[in-house]
């Protein structure tokens, strides 16, 4: 039932955007006043954190003659919930992780494109069950958390990892497994041991909190899966947003490179915001090491986005391919080393 509500969601949500699009005949003369963002839980989003906390678009905005603009934050789980609340016109930016944002400019035929990158980080599928040695171990009974079951960058992880174990025809052979929870819901099922969830697919903190445990291990990295680093999470507006508001969108932009620019080099100032912002109980010291792990990197640049891109062409999420990984974004970041 969660599938079928969250793809006619999106499927009225993008004729209503499209809709919009046929009827906009030219920028308009003024610009927002107002910018509305949505974030998601976890490290991964941690850019974003550091903008609202230093109020870092309000800085650009009026260095750029905009005056006193008005930013409004919500937090949201699951890349269902955010693309339907782009959709729904509720907010003009959202953050999710790249499949999402695939699966938004497929549909709505580049309506909806990626701003930037926001951090490339392994996602880790981490289970309590001792019998479970591989994702080839897993049966009818265990479930999988992830944020949003088929939807969800986690979800389209797990059906490459399937795809590559059991064959391309087998790639959604681990679906039916699968089980839509918020991270931290999904991290606290797993560590209970007590309900029906035996494994989590899942990112920054919550894999390294999960770890912790000593019942917890790794059976899939998504590393692996994608033969290389990737970017885990993006930011993404719509056409009509980025046309209509340059001045903003550039002024959101230049926010969100300073932002990462003070993460890399204030990482516990960074971790310290994150901790009051996320009221973390984790200690202030493995947020730290969780933000210091080599294989997390904070950057605009997108990194192997057109590998999701290609694979949710092939299985027919998207019907249509991407000739480069610039098709998903905006040309601002178009000059980076992106792939």
């Amino acid at each position: 039932m969660e599938r079928k509500v969250t793809m006619k969601n999106l499927l009225v949500g993008l004729a209503t955007l499209m809709a919009t699009f046929a009827t906009t005949v030219a920028p308009a003369a003024a610009e927002v006043k107002e910018v509305r963002l949505a974030k998601q839980y976890g490290l991964g989003y941690l850019p974003l954190i550091v903008m609202e906390e230093q109020r870092l678009i309000e800085k650009h905005a009026k260095a750029a003659g905009l005056g006193d603009i008005k930013v409004t934050w919500a937090t949201l789980g699951g890349g269902g919930a955010v693309n339907d609340a782009l959709l729904s016109g509720s907010v003009d930016y959202i953050s999710s992780g790249v499949a999402p944002l695939v699966v938004l400019w497929g549909k709505s035929n580049g309506a909806v494109k990626g701003v930037s990158a926001l951090i490339s980080t392994p996602n880790l599928l981490n289970t309590n069950n001792p019998a479970v040695k591989s994702i080839r171990d897993f049966t009818d009974r265990d479930r999988i958390a992830l944020p949003t079951a088929k939807v969800s960058i986690q979800a389209i992880i797990l059906q490459m990892a399937a795809a590559k174990e059991f064959g391309q025809g087998n790639y959604a052979k681990l679906d039916k497994l699968t089980v839509t929870m918020k991270h931290p819901d999904g991290m606290a099922a797993l560590l209970s041991g007590k309900s029906e969830i035996t494994g989590h697919l899942t990112s920054p903190p919550f894999m390294f909190q999960e770890l912790d445990n000593k019942r917890v291990r790794t059976v899939l990295n998504s590393y692996d899966v994608l033969g290389g680093p990737h970017t885990f999470n993006v930011i993404t507006t719509t056409k009509r947003f980025h046309d209509n508001n340059p001045k903003t969108y550039a002024a959101v932009f230049a926010a969100l490179e300073e932002a990462i620019a003070y993460i890399n080099k204030n990482k516990r100032a960074a971790a310290e915001l994150y901790k009051k912002a996320s009221k973390s109980k984790e200690s202030l010291d493995d947020l730290i090491r969780e933000i210091n792990q080599p294989t997390v990197a904070y950057t605009t640049t997108p990194s192997n986005v057109g590998k999701f891109a290609d694979f949710m062409y092939r299985t027919g999420t998207i019907k249509v391919k991407a000739k480069s990984w610039k098709d998903l974004f905006f040309s601002n970041v178009h000059g980076t080393k992106g792939s």
